[in-house]
């Protein structure tokens, strides 16, 4: 599993220029259609926690109740899936990570019971490079 970033765009989390935060593997793409056909629309929480915290959890839309202490880094329009999945980050995780551009992949094994893949074998992953000077200089970081 895993592979380039394809399938996806990032509403909402790239500049004018073209920058993004947030990318999709093939993988991740082809996996967020089959569990939107199963869960309907769909969202991403990422805690920043240990162990399975700090890979990214999908919900049915609206499930994980997010507040001030989350930042929606993207509304993620995915080929094959009506409507956008809001990828949210908590606020703390970001300040970390705000220098870094994210790619959601997919790999076999078993994450968190919580997530919706994790009946399916497989589980999301994280992949993360930090920015060039000038995707930082674009997103204004």
């Amino acid at each position: 599993m895993g592979g380039d970033e394809r399938g996806a765009t990032a509403q909402g989390a790239t500049d004018p220029e073209g920058a993004s935060r947030i990318a999709l593997t093939a993988a991740a793409t082809e996996l967020l259609r089959l569990l939107r056909d199963q869960h309907g629309p769909l969202m991403f929480h990422q805690s920043g926690g240990c162990c399975d915290g700090s890979a990214p959890m999908c919900y049915p839309a609206g499930e994980f109740r997010t507040g001030s202490s989350d930042v929606l880094l993207a509304r993620l329009a995915v080929e094959g899936v009506p409507e956008p999945v809001g990828f949210w980050m908590s606020a703390d995780q970001f300040a970390r990570w705000r220098h870094t551009h994210l790619t959601v992949d997919v790999v076999p094994g078993r994450g968190s019971g919580f997530s919706l893949e994790a009946p399916e074998g497989v589980r999301f992953l994280i992949r993360s490079r930090l920015f060039t000077d000038e995707e930082r200089a674009r997103l204004g970081d």
